[in-house]
């Protein structure tokens, strides 16, 4: 049975912008508070839910990122409660549903979300998703005003690709700090221009389900598939499972090699660039305490090597 990386009473590795608080190498994702179709039930909810975002903080865990759309709205509300007076100790992130992202628009759903989380500044207000209608421009008026105003402090994009990223840059007029993508040993694309753009411009790639939402701890195979609707199709299919043996070997291999889990090792091969952090859910205390061990486990250059080549060679169904 696999340990995790007993590195707990450590710091947390942490990456520093100029002019951005300090954020932490694994933060904390947020999309199942409050969420039913991740299936944890209310007591969940009610209270593990905060126990986790407590146990963040005392970890180290400074990133902590949501959205108006994650239980539409009770995500914010659970992450704010559970801060209390420890907001200070959080860089917290939020995104916008770009249903309709014009100026006025963007600035009364800030106003809803900070007021959920119970904030006076957003440190990260993010655009959802690239709006297939409406260009950036007033989106990034909206962001302009808000971040004068000091309702924002840094203003983010997600699942945006590299040539929109820029373009809304340049309607911003000053630095889009991050961009939020799917990124992990199940997903790699950004590695083609986003995280080299994030290297060389000194911006932030914010990697989610950088396990492939639970996909890479190895815990399931073709005989053994998971239950919740949001984990039971593509990846997870029995073919997609089949196929990523490989994979999950490499990943048990490298875990054997430092008593950890492969979960673990999953998150060091994300974190190993200097511009990525990663944020993580999590269904329990336990499992905070295990994403935030990963961010000390330092992984040779062979078994980056191993890791990347048994990626490589999966090939998923999506």
């Amino acid at each position: 049975m696999h340990r995790p990386v007993l590195a707990l009473v450590r710091s947390m590795r942490y990456l520093e912008l100029d002019g951005v608080p300090a954020l932490s190498k694994i933060g904390l994702g947020t999309w199942q508070f409050g969420s039913r179709e991740w299936g944890y039930g209310e007591a969940y909810a009610s209270r593990e839910a905060g126990r986790i975002v407590r146990r963040a903080l005392e970890l180290g865990v400074t990133l902590i990122d949501t959205a108006e759309i994650y239980g539409f709205g009770r995500s914010e509300r659970i992450v704010g409660a559970a801060l209390g007076a420890d907001r200070d100790h959080a860089f917290l992130a939020t995104k916008i549903f770009p249903l309709l992202p014009i100026a006025p628009v963007v600035r009364r759903r800030a106003a809803g979300s900070a007021r959920r989380l119970g904030v006076r500044q957003l440190d990260l207000y993010q655009v959802h998703q690239p709006n297939p209608l409406v260009r950036d421009g007033t989106t990034m008026r909206g962001m302009r005003d808000l971040e004068d105003r000091g309702v924002v402090g840094e203003v983010g994009v997600s699942n945006y690709p590299l040539a929109r990223w820029r373009r809304a840059e340049a309607a911003f007029g000053r630095r889009v700090l991050s961009n939020q993508v799917s990124y992990s040993l199940a997903d790699r694309r950004p590695e083609r221009d986003l995280i080299p753009y994030a290297a060389e411009s000194d911006r932030v790639v914010i990697a989610y389900s950088p396990l492939a939402r639970g996909f890479l701890s190895t815990r399931y195979g073709p005989e053994r598939r998971p239950r919740n609707m949001v984990r039971r199709r593509g990846l997870f299919s029995a073919e997609s499972l089949e196929r990523a043996r490989g994979l999950f070997s490499v990943l048990r291999e490298v875990a054997d090699a430092h008593e950890a889990a492969p979960a673990q090792v999953a998150l060091a091969w994300v974190i190993r660039h200097p511009n990525v952090v990663a944020i993580v859910g999590a269904s329990a205390v336990e499992q905070v305490e295990a994403n935030a061990a990963a961010a000390h486990l330092q992984l040779a250059a062979d078994e980056i090597d191993a890791l990347t080549v048994a990626a490589a060679a999966f090939r998923p169904l999506r």
